[in-house]
């Protein structure tokens, strides 16, 4: 596994993984959500898929991980994280499968605006009909943990506990999620309003190429019904998967995950 830089010159952090016997005709590209960059994809997805024959790729989004524009990411929009998935795209210099998880799965659908791509899987993803429900949602639901996470926009840190109950289900070693917690950061709050109202996807001129939308049962942050309603907008298929939380490429059970995507992409993609 190796960083990269990005040809442009802007300075993008990619990670890459490349198979050793290569059997999957695309690559694939991981975009990472909100508050964590490219990092998230390296414990289990990325060394996963390389090793089932896919050269895997994740991308640390402006003023994210090891990329440019931490100083800028206050005012750093949707609009500009899908320049960064052009760009990305123009490092691996082929079409990948596009693999967005959170924030991430809502650029993809701003990306399908303009560009064209094999396929698509959204994983956690905020849906296309922004996030205002489910902010609602959780606000009245689970005040502490919104209070949490405004927290954690505001200041980049919470607590791990806060952490814990925002992205997994069940249990995780507790070096693990201090890790996790380490790497955490300030998010962008004008990607936050972009996604909540102002820069919805405009779904009726997005390319749309086989997609496949995987939520987690145990999801904290997005409810079931809202993403739900997101993949009939898209005319996406909607699984749940049993027992996972919002980090699905962390979550103790990932690799259910990651099988599920594998065996969807061999079937649709033949």
């Amino acid at each position: 596994m190796q960083h990269s830089p990005d040809p442009s010159g802007h300075r993008l952090e990619i990670i890459e993984a490349r198979a050793r016997e290569r059997a999957f005709g695309h690559p694939l590209l991981f975009i990472h959500g909100a508050f964590v960059g490219a990092w998230c994809w390296t414990p289990n997805f990325l060394p996963y898929f390389a090793e089932n024959g896919f050269d895997a790729y994740a991308v640390s989004l402006r003023g994210h991980g090891g990329s440019h524009g931490r100083e800028r990411l206050a005012v750093t929009g949707i609009v500009d994280f899908v320049e960064d998935v052009r760009e990305a795209v123009a490092h691996i210099g082929a079409p990948p499968i596009l693999v967005g998880h959170s924030m991430g799965g809502f650029v993809v659908q701003k990306y399908l605006e303009e560009e064209r791509v094999p396929a698509v899987v959204l994983l956690a993803s905020a849906p296309p009909q922004g996030l205002l429900v489910s902010q609602l949602q959780l606000a009245f639901g689970n005040p502490t943990l919104f209070a949490d996470l405004n927290a954690v926009l505001a200041r980049g840190r919470s607590s791990t506990d806060a952490l814990r109950r925002a992205l997994f289900a069940g249990d995780i070693e507790p070096d693990a999620l201090r890790a996790y917690y380490r790497k955490t950061q300030i998010e962008s709050q004008r990607a936050i309003w972009d996604m909540t109202l102002f820069n919805l996807p405009r779904t009726w001129s997005m390319a749309k190429p086989p997609m496949l939308w995987l939520a987690g049962e145990k999801d904290a942050l997005f409810s079931l019904p809202q993403m739900r309603i997101g993949a009939g907008i898209l005319g996406c298929p909607f699984e749940v998967m049993p027992g996972i939380g919002h980090a699905m490429m962390l979550d103790s059970h990932w690799q259910s995950v990651a099988d599920r995507i594998i065996g969807w992409l061999r079937t649709s993609l033949r």
